[in-house]
């Protein structure tokens, strides 16, 4: 049997996810950090430009490291990565294999929800990039790091709920106390005192009288929103673009006759931060009179009875429910002598000296096409 000669070949060590072929020729370790700062009290201990210094020297100050970049979230929530911008960026830039290691200061500060954790940190581990928390001392790619981690990130996430349902009994607690809170920067028509107490603000209480004015002379949502964007006028965002959204909650804002209904929509779901409307599920606080009305409260019920009138519309003789579309002053007013049913308006267009001549025609005779009523037609020069 002839000799067998062997020769051994090292293994190779891996940075990142690149493999190197000799021991000696294996670069520096390109290292990022990560932190992030999301509340007034942090900032008082353990500010952000602090975070961002103190990982910048201890990256340059380490042998064998380079840095990469610091990424840095300033007053974002950690419960989800999906408003994190840096570090979503630091994710990214892992996957297009520019970063070997990441520093950040605790699992509280990677993530407070478990679920997106674990996920994060298993997909950089497919990548062999590691996550070292200084706090708990964890560094992922060890054979104990998985295992501390999920313990950890169900204890941070714990934490999270915790401090959100304290949150959420302050809030219940001031509700119970009558206490009206409101973002008077985003709200049309007021703004706030010395004390907090919510004033009139006179120039946007005239955009609010004339939302109201105009839907009761027969204007609709959509029209009234399109009217204020052409005229340039600001909404409560100070946008001069106006939707059909923020005249239809203007109109049933109950805030602009002085009252105040408390608890409208509540939080289903800590992570997500998620908010639901309140049907019966969370008891709700109505306040009489707690600020100055712009609006009268006959106008304001006057308002909400034409809002249910069209939304309800008017059921005629035959079994059908016609709805208001404003398209002049007669509509839902002419009426079929005949079934009962609603005239609507019809434009013929000729090319000859006649040009559009305008009729309304009853909505059952023309249904589809199928003539069922034979009320005659009327010319709208005719109606006015």
């Amino acid at each position: 049997m002839p000799n067998k000669k062997m020769k051994i070949i090292p293994a190779r060590r891996h940075i990142g996810s690149k493999p190197m072929p000799f021991e000696e020729d294996i670069p520096k370790l390109r290292v990022a950090a990560y932190c992030r700062v999301s509340t007034e009290y942090e900032e008082q201990n353990s500010s952000y430009q602090t975070q961002v210094s103190h990982y910048t020297n201890y990256i340059l100050n380490h042998d064998g490291w380079d840095l990469v970049k610091v990424y840095a979230d300033d007053g974002i929530s950690g419960t989800n990565t999906k408003k994190r911008e840096q570090f979503n960026q630091m994710i990214k830039d892992c996957m297009a294999g520019k970063i070997d290691l990441i520093i950040t200061k605790s699992i509280s500060r990677f993530a407070r929800n478990t679920l997106d954790c674990l996920q994060y940190i298993r997909k950089l581990k497919d990548k062999n990039i590691a996550v070292y928390f200084e706090k708990e001392n964890i560094k992922t790619t060890d054979a104990k790091g998985e295992v501390l981690l999920t313990i950890m990130a169900s204890l941070a996430q714990q934490e999270s709920q915790s401090l959100s349902q304290n949150v959420k009994l302050g809030i219940q607690y001031r509700y119970q106390q009558g206490k009206v809170q409101v973002n008077h920067n985003w709200f049309l028509g007021y703004t706030k005192d010395e004390e907090g107490h919510l004033i009139v603000d006179p120039e946007q209480a005239k955009t609010v009288k004339r939302i109201y004015y105009e839907y009761l002379e027969g204007y609709s949502c959509k029209q009234i929103a399109r009217r204020l964007t052409a005229d340039g006028i600001p909404n409560g965002a100070g946008n001069t673009k106006w939707g059909n959204s923020n005249i239809a909650s203007i109109l049933k804002n109950e805030k602009y006759i002085g009252d105040a209904l408390l608890q409208k929509s509540y939080t289903i779901d800590f992570l997500t931060k998620k908010r639901i409307r309140n049907q019966g599920i969370m008891p709700q606080y109505y306040i009489k009179d707690d600020h100055e009305a712009i609006i009268p409260k006959e106008l304001f019920r006057r308002v909400q009875k034409e809002r249910k009138r069209r939304r309800e519309g008017i059921k005629v003789p035959c079994g059908k429910t016609r709805h208001y579309n404003n398209r002049t002053c007669f509509s839902l007013k002419v009426f079929c002598g005949r079934c009962g049913d609603i005239y609507h308006r019809v434009a013929y267009n000729y090319s000859d000296e006649h040009g559009q001549v305008v009729k309304w025609l009853c909505m059952t005779g023309h249904d589809h096409d199928l003539v069922t009523c034979h009320g005659r037609a009327i010319s709208e020069r005719q109606l006015k």
